[in-house]
Parts: structure tokens; sequence; C-alpha cells
């Protein structure tokens, strides 16, 4: 929570120059403050640290980066890979140079941390009183934890760095690559902010990359974990998302599927700021049931996207069109949104921060998510998936967002069939779709298990993708176990049971 010093006069904050930062942040850091970031080799911290300063010489503030392990040379290569000039920052390399390899340059009298830190030290002084900077970055405290010699006196250095910072209005940003035998907790002490910066390496996939902020003094900050990735252009975080924070009223108007006899089973559609599970086994229509969906709602002029994980677009483009599934027009207009997602290379945040902008700055209307499936395999573990899911579902919800979750079943046909994560009950309707057996020959059912706050039909229905459309056929009255996959004829003949009218 804010401090009461805080309450009496507003925040004076730095932007970092990372939108989704400074939102995790509640703006920024605040002004004339020591701040300690962490983070393995590899995890961003140069890259997070010029941003911060370009975004303040983009302000017209002057800035200072002091490196004791990069040469300024690779610092300018690092930014140029990102298309950035750092010709606004002030750069002071203080790496050893070739003249302390002559023999000449060797001290023998004192220890060599004596006299290293004392006269690094003074050259960090003497740029800064050059400079006047309001922004300083020190990449990184390895160095001067060795240079310092003893635990003691790195501790006195850096105390004595900040108290001297604290009198010249200037923002300080220590780089920390966490390469010392033992972790430095004092360091998280001095700080007013700590960032860490964290990334796994998943047994197949690129490494996956997150953010925390352990803590920020007298700051509402948001908590836990953030997914992150590193590009071209920068580091680009991703808030986690908290549904609490989006709360708003919305309608729940019926959205019609198209076909008049599906509409019934789900009691006249499905409804705006609601979820919908499809469920079957693989080749039962889902996609396309789904498909269709969008392809009503682009008629009316709402706006669909459909994200998968499974199929190409081409692929799904080209079976809508065989069924007379008009999507492909509606497609090139931008009226739907075909978003090919690769599990090996998504992160969750990053899915969710797709969402979030359909949503938010192009007005979609409908969410497709296909399938549950590759969903799952883009999350390090199981259990995180629900967690995560709830919280989209919620946020959806109250963005009046009708979401179509579509999960594949394991298996083709039977009783034994089920899917890698239950999240029915997390959906307000499940449509199941099943195979089954008759008369030698694979017929499609559809049925409506679900569907919070309205009435919908309890009959299962025959479906058919047959004949370049879609068809949903009459109620299988006179079988039973039809969802079992194997159904037992009861009509008025069983002795001469013939199959289902078409």
């Amino acid at each position: 929570m804010e401090s009461s010093d805080s309450a009496v006069s507003p925040r004076r904050v730095a932007s970092t120059g990372i939108a989704g930062l400074d939102d995790i942040l509640g703006g920024g850091f605040n002004r004339d403050r020591l701040y300690l970031v962490e983070g393995m080799p590899g995890s961003g911290k140069t890259t997070l640290a010029l941003q911060y300063l370009l975004e303040g010489s983009r302000r017209g503030e002057p800035v200072l980066y002091v490196t004791l392990s990069e040469t300024e040379e690779e610092l300018r290569a690092v930014a140029a890979s990102h298309g950035w000039s750092l010709d606004g920052v002030s750069i002071r390399e203080l790496t050893p140079s070739e003249s302390d390899l002559e023999v000449d340059e060797q001290n023998t009298m004192f220890q060599p941390s004596e006299v290293d830190l004392a006269r690094t030290t003074q050259r960090i002084l003497t740029d800064v009183e050059r400079v006047k900077p309001t922004r300083v970055v020190f990449d990184s405290l390895s160095e001067l934890r060795l240079l310092a010699g003893t635990a003691l006196r790195y501790r006195r250095q850096i105390l004595a760095l900040k108290q001297f910072f604290s009198t010249r209005a200037c923002t300080v940003m220590l780089l920390d690559d966490m390469t010392a035998s033992d972790h430095d907790l004092q360091m998280q002490s001095i700080a007013h902010a700590v960032l860490l910066l964290d990334q796994t390496h998943p047994e197949y996939g690129s490494e996956r990359r997150r953010l925390r902020v352990v803590k920020y003094r007298g700051v509402q900050f948001r908590g836990g974990y953030h997914d992150y990735v590193i590009r071209q252009g920068g580091l680009e975080v991703f808030p986690r998302l908290v549904a609490a924070e989006h709360r708003a009223s919305a309608t729940r108007a019926k959205l019609s599927s198209g076909i008049p006899e599906f509409d019934a089973l789900l009691g006249g559609g499905i409804e705006e700021g609601t979820s919908t599970l499809i469920v079957g086994a693989a080749g039962t229509g889902k996609s396309t049931l789904a498909a269709q969906f969008t392809a009503a709602a682009a008629e009316r002029g709402d706006r669909s996207v459909i994200f998968t994980f499974d199929e190409s677009p081409q692929t799904l483009l080209s079976r809508c069109q065989a069924l007379h599934v008009n999507i492909a027009p509606h497609v090139e207009s931008g009226t739907i949104t075909l978003q090919q997602v690769d599990p090996a290379e998504l992160t969750p945040g990053e899915f969710i921060h797709a969402i979030r902008r359909s949503v938010e700055r192009d007005g979609a209307r409908i969410i497709v998510i296909d399938s549950l499936n590759g969903y799952l395999n883009a999350m390090p573990a199981e259990h995180f998936l629900t967690i995560q899911l709830h919280e989209l579902l919620m946020y959806l919800g109250q963005r009046g967002v009708a979401t179509i979750l579509i999960g594949a079943h394991q298996g083709l046909i039977g009783s034994q069939m089920h899917t890698p994560i239950d999240a029915s009950y997390l959906a307000d309707a499940v449509v199941l779709m099943r195979y089954f057996e008759l008369r030698g020959a694979v017929r499609q059912a559809i049925s409506v298990m679900k569907k919070r706050g309205s009435h919908h039909e309890r009959t299962v229905r025959e479906f058919e993708m047959q004949a370049g459309r879609i068809r949903v056929g009459d109620v299988l009255r006179e079988f039973r176990g039809v969802l079992t996959g194997v159904p037992i004829y009861e009509g008025p003949s069983a002795q001469t049971a013939s199959t289902p009218s078409t």
C-alpha cells in the first residue's frame, strides 16, 4: 500500500519506457531512488536498462550508463540490434584496459581492492558531476563486489553511493547478474525496489521469460509473475491478467449460429458475456461449428477472432468453404481474424495479451480458442491452466464477449473418452459431439449438456456435415445409449429397426 508521504504529495514517476512494466509498477519508478534489477545472464537486464535510459533521453533528461563488464562498442552493438541510437546516452566504460596487462601497472604494495575500488569510484563520481544525470545505470554489481573484496566493504560502498545520489536528484538502477556463489540478499534491503528477471528452459521450444517485483516500498504494485519476451525493439512485458480490475456491466443478448435447429438446442443461441465449450472427438465438426458462429456474427457486423493451435488458417478456410461456411470474405475484410498460435514459441502471458488486444483495441465480440489441448501444450504445467483460464473467461465475460472453447477428446468412440483437462465446470454452456455406430455406419450426434441461466433442449440430435452443408437433424428418440457410441434401438419394432430419418 502507498505510504502516508505519497498520499500527501503525488508520486514523481520515471517511466521505464516499457508500457507493460509501467503498468506493473503503477506508472514506473519513483524518482530519486535506488533500484535493483536481478537476473541471470541472458535474461535481458542490459536491454531493459537501455530502454530505461532511452526513455529518459527522449524526455530531454541527461542520462548515464556506467559499464564495468561490457565495452562501449558492445553496448552500441546491442542497441543497434534493436534499431536504437545511443547518441543521447552518456556511456562511461570502466572495464580493464590493455595497459593493465603491462608489468609496470601491476600493484604489489596495496591490496588490489583498495586501489581499484577507489579509482573506479572516483571515475564514477567525476562523471556524475560532469553529466549531472537524472538517470544512472550501473552494469554490473558483480564487478563492484569483486573490487570491494569483502562483503562489509561492498555494502558500505553501495550505501555511500546511495547517499551520494540521493542528494543529486538522480534515479539509479543497479544490475546484478547473480553470478556470485552466495546470493546477497542484503542488496535487496538497501534498494527501494527489486525487480527479478527469470528465465526457464522447457524440454522443447524456446526459453520462457518472466519477471516479478520482489518489493517496492510505498507503492501498490501488481504482484506475481508476468511473462515477457525480448524482440527486436526491446522487452515487451505482458502484465498478469486480473479479471477483478475489468468489471463492467454487459448485456446478455443472444447470438445466433445461423442454424435454426442448433439455436433451438441452445435455447435461442449463445449469450454475450458467456463461455461455450464444444467438446468431442477429432473430426466431429467442433471447429466448423465454431466458425459458423463467427460467420453469423460477421453477417451482423460483429468482429470475431479465431486463435487456432492445431491447424493452419488455410486448412480451416478450405474446410469451411467446402461446407458453405462463408468466412473467407470476412477474413479478407478483417471482420474475422484468423491467428495461428505456435505452442512451442508461445508464452501464456503473450497469448492473454493477444486476446486483450483483440477485445480492447479491435472490438472483437466473439473469441474462439481452438483448442484447449493446444493451449495446454503452451503452458509450463497443467495446474496453471485452470487458474489462468478462469481469469480469462471472467475477464471476457465482464467485457460482454462470447467465448467459444474447443476441447478434443482422446479417442474416437466408446465410453472411455476423456479430455486432458476438464474445463466443463468453467464454461457456461457445454456442447457434446459424439460418433456413434449404427447399422454398419458411423454417424454423429450433438447435444447440449449444460447451459447456465437459460432454457435449452435436453435432447440428442443427429449432426451431419454432408452434401456441402452443416445439418442438425431430428431428435434421436428411438435410440438409447447414443452418447456411449453404441446405441440400442427402442422403436416400435426392434426386430426391423431402421436408421434414424435424415
